[in-house]
């Protein structure tokens, strides 16, 4: 990908930061990659683990040096980037794509799969019949028209969401029935989700988010501070070569394009990474339902394992229980 000028290497002689007008805790450079070294260092890792706070006392170094706070995260205590397998020479510019064309690509791959499934046809893998009929009524011919549920309120990283009723969370009875409809028909990409509305100011939610990371969750209950050199949060998967979703996408740019366009419409932030887990921050979330069932369908198309191998029956129950009025979301790759 385009680099910008790297300020991490000036790290190995000032481990301090004070060059850089920072003042970090101990910690180390991170150059190993799956290939081997890479020719200068991809991040900055702390050896010590994170706390509250933390994530915020690093945000000087955004203005200051180009480097973008993330926690680093696992679920046992050895947090090791260096092991990660980091691909950054896969990883191209993410400004050379497209985020709806990215999205609408992946849709028509993964909505045809899961058509054909529903209605019975061939697959091309190995999921087996429970994960089929979760996501049978996976997608309806249109979105929701109902009134605006109430917002979630829950902000406990790795719980289940806002608390929506198993009543609310079933598929969608009004629509017509999935098993009548012609898999080639009614399910064309529905575009991209309409901007939310800034609830706050994205660092400040940003950094409430990376507080409750840092605390302790059930995805990534151990972490530690990093600096990534990128432009903007959303380039800090590509600027590090993360291989987090190489099942599903080789050259994680092209996601970070995506997180570019959510930037601007959900003010989002890339709070989070694990080996295969990234957590974002969400300062303008979907306020109504219609509005975070268009947004699931971006998810889906960005992240399947989300609703493939989660727990949610459909579309409308994942947005329902994961966007609708919540300020984080998660995405797992198997």
């Amino acid at each position: 990908m385009a680099m910008l000028p790297n300020p991490l290497p000036k790290l190995a002689d000032d481990p301090t930061g004070r060059g850089l007008g920072l003042e970090l805790p101990p910690g180390g450079l991170v150059s190993d990659t799956a290939d081997g070294p890479w020719p200068e260092p991809l991040l900055w890792c702390s050896t010590a683990p994170a706390r509250a706070g933390d994530w915020s006392a690093l945000l000087p170094a955004r203005r200051t040096a180009g480097l973008h706070p993330v926690l680093l995260g696992a679920d046992r205590p050895e947090v090791d980037p260096a092991t990660w397998e980091l691909m950054p020479e896969l990883a191209s510019y993410p400004g050379d794509h497209d985020a709806e064309d990215v999205l609408a690509g992946f849709w028509e791959e993964y909505a045809e799969d899961e058509l054909s499934e529903a209605h019975g046809q061939s697959s091309s893998d190995n999921r087996t019949p429970g994960v089929l009929s979760r996501v049978k009524s996976l997608f309806t011919p249109s979105f929701s028209d109902a009134p605006p549920a109430a917002a979630g309120t829950s902000d406990s990283i790795g719980s289940e969401g806002s608390g929506t009723s198993a009543a609310d969370s079933g598929p969608d009875s009004s629509g017509p029935d999935s098993e009548d409809q012609d898999p080639a028909s009614g399910f064309d990409w529905p575009g991209l989700a309409p901007a939310g509305r800034e609830e706050e100011d994205p660092e400040v939610r940003a950094a409430a988010i990376a507080d409750l990371v840092a605390g302790g969750n059930q995805l990534l209950p151990h972490s530690r501070l990093g600096l990534v050199p990128a432009r903007r949060s959303a380039d800090i998967p590509a600027a590090i070569g993360w291989s987090g979703p190489v099942n599903h996408e080789n050259d994680v740019a092209r996601l970070c394009a995506v997180l570019r366009s959510w930037e601007d419409r959900f003010g989002i932030r890339v709070v989070a990474l694990g080996f295969d887990i990234m957590v974002v921050s969400v300062a303008a979330p979907p306020a109504t339902l219609a509005e975070a069932e268009q947004l699931a369908a971006e998810h889906f198309a960005f992240c399947p394992d989300n609703l493939q191998q989660g727990d949610h029956t459909d579309l409308r129950a994942y947005a329902k229980k994961e966007l609708l009025g919540q300020h984080f979301w998660t995405f797992w790759w198997d």
